[in-house]
């Protein structure tokens, strides 16, 4: 499959890995309608007439109910929106817990409950998962365990919804400004700490991850699986 006069929804904000997969899907070929609960935000980002912004926000069923309404027919639903969560169990907030399952992972299933009965037998949902999924580390218990919700949601939508295929990018330590928070020196010690441990010996980039994305949508035989782009980050 190519993605040659395919629509694909693109979910999430209108930087980093979001930014890099809707480049390398339009590049591929396809029309793209990126979606957040900031359009206007998302439109001024891209900057492009050949790319729709729409609102969603997935924490509402209403909101993701009309997006479809509204969208009609889309071949690819791709998802990279997320909620914060980090921190030691002791300090972790309830709410700030439920909101990132609800964003990540229930709102997958409204995605699911919405669109696939818009799709073609051949089209894919691509949600994200993490390498926290399956590499415990402190103070990522509420990451973790979204992204293994999310991984789990691949699998089972994947048997259910067939043909339709499911899967996931499951990204390690990626250098998109998200860590930019820690300051230039922690920074550049987490970077070197990974890059000195894994097997890759480098951190990685969005598109990396957005190369990856275009593989998943593009490869008819793919489907249930969480493909973890983090240069071997679980092995070690």
């Amino acid at each position: 499959m190519t993605l040659k006069d395919r629509t694909v929804l693109i979910i999430g904000r209108g930087g980093g890995i979001a930014r890099a997969t809707t480049d390398a899907v339009r590049e591929a070929g396809a029309s793209v309608v990126v979606a957040g609960r900031d359009p206007a935000t998302l439109a001024v980002a891209y900057d492009d007439p050949a790319i729709t912004a729409e609102t969603v926000d997935l924490t509402d069923e209403s909101s993701v109910a009309g997006l479809a309404e509204r969208l009609g027919t889309v071949d690819h639903v791709v998802t990279t929106a997320s909620a914060r969560a980090r921190g030691p169990v002791g300090q972790l907030d309830p709410d700030v817990v439920a909101l990132s399952l609800r964003t990540k992972a229930v709102g997958a299933i409204l995605l699911a409950k919405h669109f696939a009965n818009r799709m073609p037998a051949d089209g894919s949902f691509l949600l994200f998962s993490g390498a926290t999924s399956v590499k415990p580390a402190a103070g990522m218990l509420a990451v973790a365990a979204t992204n293994g919700a999310v991984d789990a949601i691949v699998r089972s939508l994947a048997v259910e919804l067939a043909p339709i295929r499911v899967n996931a990018i499951s990204p390690g330590t990626i250098d998109t400004g998200a860590y930019d928070a820690l300051g230039p020196e922690k920074k550049a010690a987490l970077f070197a700490g990974r890059s000195g441990t894994n097997p890759a010996r480098r951190v990685g980039t969005a598109d990396d991850v957005a190369r990856a994305v275009v593989f998943a949508l593009t490869n008819t035989f793919l489907t249930g699986v969480s493909l973890g782009i983090d240069g071997g980050e679980r092995l070690v």
